[in-house]
């Protein structure tokens, strides 16, 4: 038996199919697993060559000079490791006292209050306006990158500090010769927003610091301070998202004009919401972050302007804005608001922020809502008309000075001008701060007596020397302003030529006592003159009591106190708090005596010394004034539907030159008034004209006509009558006297 294997024979079916190819192509895998590629032999290590070690003195110190790098190193490592870790717990410290989002947003210490007219169409503010909370993805796209590409372009990229701009910032510090922190700040939005909290030390009124101070303490630069603002900064970075930090910095930052935040801003300056705001606008108010209150627009609105152009040009650099798109809004800057344009109200705002409740105007915690009696119409009458007169009448470089009052019947002030610089806040308020003698301007309330004792308009009284003896003081002798006697005259022609004599006659026909007392009850609330000079306007007064005074006479005869608030509510509520503290009050003297005053005071107007006071065909009733020197010049006047009142004078009591208050005052009166009066239908005066004049002879009563100074007519009688005002006189006094007019009499002014 052969034990050596039998070889297989192969199948035809592998010839068939291909074996062979599978068999030859397997092959070289075969092959190659039967025989590996050698591996590279690798070269034989070369033994470490020892270093070779200097000896002596040289190799001494390099191997202590080894020793004390490897030192540093390990100390500074472990070091900067300490170090962060330390910066660390610090950070998460303050992690730990960031409030909500919510309680950062109003960070104003004090309230607002916004000031309707009486349309409802706001125009004033005053305190911390804020408008609202606004979050960075509510307002304009414009603003955010404004914003952005002024204060911080590479805010959403670092993590609160910028290294790269605080090394700019200080080298361009040490190049302008300044320190290292002082000027440029390099600071972020976020090292800013910080800035704006405080590092959340709030304001602690019981710390004895004012909130002055404690602002400026905010404020301050020192090292320590910019230490702890970077670390409060990268915790802000770590509470809130980019967003959130810019909607805090949005809603807390000063932008001028007692504006706080966007929303504010907008308001203030535009009249718009800050999600409004175009291209032009954003960057006008992304400018005031640098500088609010110089750059405010109501501050200096060409500044404003050509920050505004700047921020643009950067928006441009940074891909915010397209190169037509800088163009047209470069082309067509920032126009402010018809409110803001006002300044803040003015004069008005002024004095209504004085006539409310302290605790709700000028110290409020709160939002407050005023509603007042303003007309913006008016107002720019009165401005215009008072404007149109100094720039056309008064000559250029003059200090003399101006103020308006316009109000209604019933006390309600429409419009207010306390100087010839209309668009201030916060300014000295000639309408309603400045005490000055009345002059003739009083005789009204002498004559208001008169006819409300039963006197009539067409009685006579003597206009010829007259003096008297005063206790203490020796003889007192009043004279005209035109140097010259009238003789028997109607009081109504007394008054529209405004004679003296006849005016200190009435009132010591009537009684001192009894004209101070009309003129208080009409609203003359200082200290009236105790002497005869009453009569001639000796006592000082305020133009807006004045002119109240006056209101009182139109109403028909009952006081006015002069007010501008209607209500006052906070921001959201729907109920006022208070309600208006002026308007008509008691009844003075008799309506019937007060439409024959009207008739009396209109012929001042159409006949006497207020004729410059004239416009149209409407009917004007008024009065002049003018006192000792020419120091005050007044004219106080009325139609059927409006009282104005005017003073113009200096400051500092320099007397006018050729003024009286038949001129200048009686034209910035027509200027004022018919500019207030377009589109207002003409209505008649409420006057009351008076029956013919009693003159009682002995024997016998004639009637006679009203005589007037240019004709200076005597009654067509043979004998002299005797006067119903003089025999007052006589039997008061025992004569009228006839002594020579003094040289210095306390009037002579019409």
């Amino acid at each position: 038996m052969n034990d050596t294997p039998k070889r297989r024979r192969p199948l035809v079916a592998e010839n068939r199919y291909g074996s062979k190819a599978k068999v030859t192509a397997a092959m070289p895998a075969a092959k190659a697993k039967a025989k590996p590629k050698p591996k590279p032999k690798r070269a034989p290590k070369k033994p470490k060559t020892p270093r070779k070690r200097r000896g002596g003195i040289m190799g001494f110190f390099v191997g202590v000079v080894r020793w004390i790098l490897r030192l540093i190193w390990v100390v500074t490592s472990r070091s900067v490791l300490v170090g962060m870790l330390l910066l660390g717990l610090i950070v998460g410290y303050f992690y730990t006292t960031l409030p909500p989002l919510e309680d950062l947003l109003d960070g104003r210490a004090g309230g607002s209050v916004t000031m309707l007219d009486h349309e409802g169409e706001v125009f004033a503010w005053r305190g911390d306006q804020f408008g609202g909370a606004v979050t960075a993805e509510d307002v304009s796209p414009h603003l955010k990158n404004a914003v952005i590409a002024t204060e911080d372009k590479r805010f959403y990229r670092h993590f609160g500090l910028s290294p790269r701009g605080i090394a700019s910032a200080v080298r361009i510090n040490l190049s302008e010769g300044r320190g290292p922190l002082s000027g440029h700040g390099g600071s972020t939005i976020t090292q800013q927003t910080a800035k704006l909290l405080c590092l959340g030390e709030p304001f602690d009124p019981s710390a004895g610091q004012t909130e002055a101070e404690y602002e400026a303490e905010c404020r301050r630069g020192s090292i320590k301070r910019k230490a702890k603002e970077a670390v409060y900064a990268m915790a802000m970075e770590a509470k809130y998202s980019k967003n959130e930090i810019l909607s805090i910095y949005l809603n807390r930052a000063y932008m001028g004009g007692g504006a706080y935040g966007a929303e504010g801003a907008a308001q203030r300056y535009f009249g718009k919401h800050a999600a409004e705001i175009d291209p032009a606008e954003s960057a006008m108010l992304a400018g005031l972050l640098t500088a609010p209150s110089t750059l405010s627009p109501t501050s200096n609105l060409e500044r404003s302007r050509n920050r505004a152009a700047t921020v643009l040009r950067l928006m441009n650099e940074q891909g915010y804005l397209t190169d037509e798109e800088m163009a047209v809004a470069q082309a067509n800057p920032a126009t402010l608001s018809e409110a803001a344009e006002a300044r803040a109200g003015g004069y008005f705002a002024d004095w209504v922020m004085s006539t409310g409740p302290e605790f709700f105007t000028r110290k409020t915690t709160e939002d407050v809502i005023i509603r007042t009696t303003l007309d913006q119409r008016m107002q720019k009458a009165a401005e215009d008309g008072l404007n149109w007169v100094f720039d056309n009448k008064v000559r250029a470089g003059s200090k003399a000075q101006a103020a308006i009052v316009v109000m209604s019947a019933d006390g309600a002030v429409r419009a207010m001008v306390g100087g010839r610089k209309t668009k201030v806040s916060g300014a000295f308020n000639r309408a309603t701060q400045a005490l000055r003698q009345t002059g003739s301007a009083f005789k009204p309330f002498v004559y208001a007596a008169a006819l409300d004792l039963g006197y009539s308009p067409n009685d006579l009284v003597d206009d010829s020397p007259y003096c008297l003896n005063i206790p203490g003081s020796g003889e007192w002798c009043p004279k005209n302003y035109t140097k010259r006697f009238v003789g028997q005259t109607t009081m109504t022609n007394s008054l529209a030529q405004s004679l003296n004599i006849p005016a200190v006659k009435i009132s010591e026909s009537v009684g001192r006592q009894t004209v101070s007392t009309v003129a208080s009850q009409f609203g003359i609330k200082n200290d009236l003159a105790a002497g005869p000079a009453l009569a001639l306007g000796a006592s000082e007064s305020t133009l807006i009591e004045m002119t109240g005074a006056f209101a009182g006479i139109l109403n028909g005869g009952s006081s006015v106190t002069p007010f501008g608030l209607i209500d006052l509510r906070l921001r959201g509520d729907a109920e006022p708090l208070m309600g208006t503290g002026g308007g008509i009050g008691e009844r003075v003297i008799q309506e019937d005596a007060a439409g024959q005053l009207i008739y009396m005071m209109e012929k001042v107007v159409s006949e006497g010394t207020g004729k410059r006071a004239q416009f149209g065909d409407r009917q004007i009733a008024g009065k002049t004034g003018t006192t000792s020197a020419a120091k005050d010049a007044w004219f106080i006047g009325f139609s059927a539907d409006y009282v104005a009142g005017v003073w113009m004078g200096y400051d500092d009591n320099t007397p006018l030159k050729g003024v009286t208050g038949g001129g200048l005052p009686a034209e910035i009166f027509r200027e004022a008034m018919q500019r207030v009066h377009q589109g207002v239908p003409l209505k008649p005066l409420p006057m009351v004209a008076p029956a013919p004049a009693q003159v009682i002879f002995e024997g016998d009563v004639n009637e006679v006509e009203p005589l007037t100074p240019q004709v200076q007519q005597q009654p067509t009688q043979p004998s002299r009558p005797t006067n119903i005002i003089d025999q007052v006189l006589q039997d008061i006094f025992g004569g009228t006297g006839d002594g020579s007019a003094s040289s210095n009499p306390s009037g002579g002014d019409r």
